[in-house]
């Protein structure tokens, strides 16, 4: 309990605990955040990690020069990348086997699922589109492996989308993060940048859910 409130604690207030790292331990903050980035998107049982909030801080504190944007870019993009061809990786190992497993405290059935149920319907753009869905992000490169998406595609993809996920949304952080209304709101923004995208894949899979339903009972 104790790790899950800090954890909690961390995401809702990560701007504060950067700015103190930073001032502690100076350069050191980005091979934290690259490791982080790259555990999110590269490790399959992650998917709580602050990736979108995260970025956005980064980029606020680039904006007022506490870290360089023209290293921290490349250096995180570079993480999301190697992370997302671990992830890739790991899944084309497990293979079908990733179908029997029962959900537990290190894999989360119901987020795989979804993701699976995602990547079914719309391909390779998933890679893309699930860079910016808690969740559905760790997973989507996962079940990428597990359906034997080729490599290469895989490649430009995840190139794609880590490229958009990370340059857009630091960039985003540079530029309004010191705004005084979004500094004043910061914790609301990062409820935002949480809830909303978690929605929308709810009701995905609640609407994808009510269509299986709906097949199932014309084929009965």
């Amino acid at each position: 309990m104790e790790l899950l409130g800090f954890l909690v604690d961390f995401i809702l207030h990560v701007d504060k605990y950067l700015e103190t790292f930073v001032a502690t331990y100076g350069a050191w903050v980005y091979a934290l955040l690259f490791l982080i980035i790259f555990v999110e998107t590269g490790v399959v049982v992650m998917p709580f990690l602050p990736g979108d909030s995260l970025l956005f801080v980064v980029g606020a504190m680039c904006g007022v020069g506490l870290m360089d944007y023209s290293l921290t870019v490349p250096l995180l993009l570079a993480a999301a990348i190697l992370g997302n061809q671990s992830n890739y990786t790991i899944g084309r190992y497990f293979g079908p086997k990733v179908f029997h497993w029962e959900d537990s405290r290190y894999f989360n059935r119901k987020a795989f699922n979804q993701a699976h149920a995602f990547y079914e319907k719309y391909g390779g753009i998933t890679i893309v589109a699930a860079r910016f869905m808690p969740f559905l992000r760790t997973f989507a490169p996962f079940v990428a492996g597990v359906a034997e998406m080729t490599r290469s595609k895989f490649t430009f993809y995840d190139v794609l989308g880590g490229a958009l996920w990370v340059g857009g949304i630091v960039t985003a952080g540079y530029f309004f993060g010191s705004v005084p209304w979004v500094k004043a709101n910061l914790d609301k923004i990062i409820w935002a940048m949480i809830l909303i995208p978690g929605l929308i894949v709810l009701w995905g899979a609640w609407k994808g859910r009510g269509k299986a339903a709906a097949k199932l009972q014309a084929g009965g």
